[in-house]
């Protein structure tokens, strides 16, 4: 048997510590998750009228969601005998106006149709007595 020492930069590397270089790990890690959850078959898209939603939902039927529409916000949930679980939550930039938009399930992508609420002038003008 041959005994060798081993060289001074891999003595050195033994002796840091394990979290030596954490944070450029985790900062890689929380880095690749954002671009995963950018890229996790959500598309978004607008126009002057609605706003366009589409996600996929592998394995779970359209009797298995829930969608909730609150002011601005969209709830997407998975019922709770549904096979798999799911659940989202988005804030669009102008309120949701639910009665006349519309939802689709086809092919493990669904889509929302997400009409605008049409803003409405509440202003008034008030005469001095």
């Amino acid at each position: 048997m041959f005994f060798t020492t081993a060289p001074a930069a891999f003595q050195a590397s033994l002796r840091r510590p394990a979290y030596a270089h954490g944070g450029r790990t985790v900062e890689r890690f929380l880095n690749d998750a954002m671009l995963s959850a950018r890229q996790s078959g959500t598309a978004y898209t607008q126009d002057d009228t609605s706003f366009t939603l589409s996600l996929d939902v592998p394995g779970i039927a359209k009797e298995h969601l829930r969608i909730a529409i609150d002011g601005a916000v969209v709830r997407i949930q998975s019922k709770d005998d549904a096979p798999r679980r799911y659940r989202a939550a988005y804030e669009f930039p102008q309120e949701v106006d639910s009665a006349l938009s519309e939802a689709k399930l086809e092919n493990g992508v669904l889509t929302l149709k997400l009409a605008k609420k049409v803003p409405v002038d509440t202003s008034a003008e008030l005469t001095i007595q």
